[in-house]
């Protein structure tokens, strides 16, 4: 089976107030930082009923993840190598982040949002809304995480 190409474009940009990789916070779950986004007017309209979600999956590109051809990782939460797919680091062979977020408040094609993780210019390449009923599962394993080395 060969491999696939094909391209994205940004919708928005996501702004934060981290500046820098080491300012981010590790997961999103772990972040109380307010930031904005910021959707090109060519998607405005497709932002129609979305202040009636409270939280939000954003997708988007780690725009300044070195690249990486190496398939094991170490993790931030653990001193030992896994696979990059059994982790959520950021220098994949795709670079595409997600993220939860709190959406605080819609003004025009603006958002204002709580948790973000991301760095500030983040390209936004999707908006999904969090449907608790779709995104919350209950999990029997957590594999490495769940016996890591604690740091």
């Amino acid at each position: 089976m060969t491999s696939v190409e094909f391209r994205m474009k940004s919708i928005g940009v996501i702004h934060t107030p981290f500046k820098e990789k080491s300012e981010t916070p590790i997961q999103f779950s772990r972040s109380t930082a307010f930031g904005e986004i910021e959707i090109h007017s060519e998607f405005e309209e497709g932002l129609t009923s979305i202040e009636g979600f409270s939280h939000l999956i954003l997708i988007y590109a780690f725009h300044e993840a070195l690249e990486n051809d190496s398939l094991l990782v170490k993790p931030f939460l653990d001193e030992n190598m896994h696979g990059i797919f059994a982790t959520r680091y950021y220098t994949r062979p795709n670079p595409i982040g997600f993220s939860v977020v709190r959406l605080v408040e819609r003004i025009g094609r603006r958002l204002k949002i709580q948790w973000v993780d991301m760095l500030d210019g983040t390209p936004l390449l999707d908006i999904k809304p969090y449907v608790p009923e779709f995104d919350v599962h209950k999990v029997d394993k957590l594999g490495w995480y769940e016996t890591r080395s604690h740091q």
